[in-house]
């Protein structure tokens, strides 16, 4: 607001008056000149404005409006969505069962000589973490990578489990 203007009684009742009749705080602020949308914004709080128009005297119109916004959703009610193609989808690869134990209980014994840093990793890798990331020992499995995935095939097998064993394996764990 400039220095010379400020909120006179004349300033305060057009304030009103324009605020009552509906106007935008923005057009209001644009009539009066010398004050900020945010400045009538504050004035109309401190004043105690709450209602922006007076009750009756919109209804048709917003009875209007309340009626071609229930048509328009109707509208959109009767249309029947179009199916959605997930294309970043990859499904789980498909894995003979086990024969008798699941290949996860049992630890892949990798050798040391394998195993590679992020440094060494390749594409053909599998991305498989051992150990603690936090420790300079961490690496990766490092064997053959299936083609298309990331991890080897023992790896897989853990990592891509249908979804009817992994709700048998939570059970067996106590989860629900």
């Amino acid at each position: 607001m400039e220095a010379g203007l400020s909120w006179t009684d004349e300033r305060v009742a057009l304030l009103r008056r324009l605020w009552e009749d509906g106007q935008s705080a923005s057009k209001i602020a644009a009539q009066l000149g010398g004050v900020t949308r945010n400045a009538v914004i504050g004035k109309v709080h401190r004043l105690g404005l709450a209602g922006r128009a007076r009750p009756g005297e919109d209804a048709p119109i917003a009875s209007a409006k309340i009626a071609e916004i229930e048509t328009a959703i109707a509208v959109v009610e009767t249309q029947a969505p179009e199916p959605v193609a997930i294309l970043s989808h990859r499904p789980a690869p498909e894995f003979p069962p086990p024969a008798a134990a699941p290949a996860a209980a049992e630890p892949l014994a990798i050798p040391l000589s394998q195993r590679v840093t992020i440094m060494d990793l390749r594409e053909s890798m599998c991305r498989w973490p051992m150990g603690d990331p936090t420790t300079p020992d961490f690496r990766f499995c490092g064997a053959r990578s299936i083609t298309g995935l990331p991890y080897c095939t023992h790896h897989a097998e853990i990592a891509y489990q249908p979804a009817a064993e992994r709700k048998r394996d939570r059970r067996a764990a106590g989860f629900r």
